[in-house]
């Protein structure tokens, strides 16, 4: 009996929920720096949005897949068969991750994001209807989703997002619907993204296909902050207007940087067109003067020797993350961005950007705002500074979205600035704004930090604002407080300490 107690009990320690093992096995959550009081504090790492920290158990995982390193497209010794088996897995889990049936779809890799895969999209589905011209994207997409369109897809519309009580909110379905008539059977594809990289707000992605298939246009999304944050289903709906035809995301947005960025798209787009990308792998016969080009998927669209290695972590993180659930990662994300934003509320020099009401927008992982009277750059280098808070500031390579949202607060600029027809918006220093956004790692104490840190600089605008000053490259620098990156690390100096 004595010794049935002792299992138990050593289960219980050990034995977390795995949510909570995962929470704590990030690289980089110890990472210590001396900030500017002289103390030196661990690094509250709020910068996700842009690129999330490496899962542990993922890279352990694919350490050990190094010890059979190999390249792919053979079987013919032993680390070869491991590569290759593990390769193709991990395409058909990714597959599995989004809820896409692999006899419709297939996954591929590209580029280091989404952006190559958005280009290869935009020219793909130009092709295979060239007699629709237009593409609808909203306005609150990334550059990523706005300007390959552009280029390659056709005449892109903005679609303006839903407005309650003037604050920008997630897209207006009868708006979109208003586009759809408007252009009848002009339409190509609809392209959204999932989870704007500004605000955090969630669109109805599902909603979205079945209004602009009802309308014969296809539905690209961009997930590259959906797929760490929201459950994703592509396909099996019983109603078919409501599956996705494309999505494409992001592996270092979803823990596991330096991985490939992933599309996946119905096969039958891709199958009369011949690959962007020619090269090794993607050929079944080449002669001197004509190659064939593979049938199948998805080689046919992966040229050349592919980041195996990122790959091969990116199908680790997505695996676990399906293993904790993404309905309880949801939650509990929900839960820390509905925080933050209940505590900002209560200070009246912050102004909160897109709409706060999360019943009516529900958001996840991500908050722009600004404080009054004090230049965004400012703010963020005090929260790095003085808290060791990293967030981002600027405009998120979302430029339309964001000026749009500054005519809350900077509508006198904004007129300037269209007026003298200013177009490098590096030279208004005012235009931007703090994004602070979470990752599977975050805690309530971080956020409790976080918030401590906005009312000190509130109350402290003075004291901080004297001492800082803007320097050649644009950035506020501390007067008297320096940060020397190679005090931390170096490259050449991690080498020779490797190879002693």
């Amino acid at each position: 009996m004595s010794m049935n107690n002792t299992i138990t009990s050593t289960q219980e320690t050990t034995n977390l929920p795995l949510i909570e093992q995962i929470k704590s096995d990030f690289i980089g959550l110890d990472t210590y720096y001396k900030i500017a009081t002289g103390e030196t504090t661990r690094r509250i790492y709020m910068d996700s949005t842009a690129s999330t920290l490496m899962m542990g158990a993922a890279f352990r995982a694919g350490e050990k897949f190094l010890q059979h390193y190999s390249n792919t497209h053979s079987e013919m010794h032993f680390g070869a068969k491991i590569a290759t088996e593990s390769y193709n897995w991990t395409h058909q889990r990714i597959l599995d991750f989004v809820g896409a049936d692999p006899d419709e779809y297939t996954c591929f890799f590209t580029g280091s994001g989404v952006t190559a895969g958005m280009n290869r999209i935009a020219r793909a589905l130009n092709h295979y209807r060239p007699e629709k011209d237009i593409v609808l994207v909203s306005i609150m997409e990334h550059h990523s989703n706005d300007l390959p369109h552009r280029k390659h897809g056709g005449k892109v519309h903005h679609i303006p997002v839903d407005t309650h009580e003037s604050k920008m909110g997630c897209i207006d379905l009868d708006l979109l619907e208003s586009y759809l008539q408007k252009y009848d059977n002009q339409v190509n594809y609809v392209s959204v993204t999932g989870i704007s990289n500004v605000t955090g707000i969630i669109n109805p992605i599902n909603r979205v296909a079945e209004l602009a298939h009802n309308y014969g246009a296809l539905v690209v999304v961009d997930a590259a902050q959906l797929a760490a944050h929201v459950p994703v289903k592509m396909s099996g709906y019983a109603d078919q207007n409501f599956n996705v035809d494309a999505l494409l995301f992001s592996g270092h947005k979803t823990y596991a940087p330096g991985s490939p960025g992933v599309v996946v798209i119905r096969k039958s787009f891709l199958d009369d067109i011949e690959p962007e990308e020619v090269g090794g792998g993607m050929v079944d016969r080449v002669y001197e003067s004509d190659y064939v080009v593979k049938a199948s998927f998805p080689d046919r669209e992966e040229a050349g020797t592919p980041n195996i290695f990122g790959a091969i972590l990116l199908g680790a993180s997505v695996d676990i993350l399906d293993r904790i659930g993404m309905d309880k990662i949801l939650e509990e994300d929900m839960m820390l961005t509905n925080k933050t934003l209940s505590a900002m509320h209560n200070f009246d020099d912050i102004v909160i950007y897109g709409e706060t009401d999360t019943n009516k927008c529900p958001r996840a992982g991500t908050i722009s705002f600004n404080i009054k009277n004090m230049n965004h750059g400012l703010v963020a280098a005090i929260l790095n500074d003085y808290y060791n808070i990293a967030v981002r500031n600027e405009c998120f390579c979302a430029h339309p979205y964001v000026e749009k949202m500054l005519e809350l607060t900077h509508s006198k600029q904004i007129q300037r600035v269209k007026e003298e027809n200013i177009t490098d918006w590096h030279s208004e220093p005012w235009m931007g704004m703090v994004r602070v956004s979470f990752g599977l790692y975050n805690t309530e104490k971080d956020i409790d930090r976080f918030i401590v840190a906005l009312d000190d600089i509130i109350h402290n605008k003075s004291k901080y604002i004297d001492n800082y000053f803007i320097n050649d490259k644009g950035d506020y620098e501390h007067k008297s407080f320096k940060f020397t990156g190679n005090n931390y690390f170096n490259l050449r100096n991690s080498i020779s300490e490797e190879i002693r």
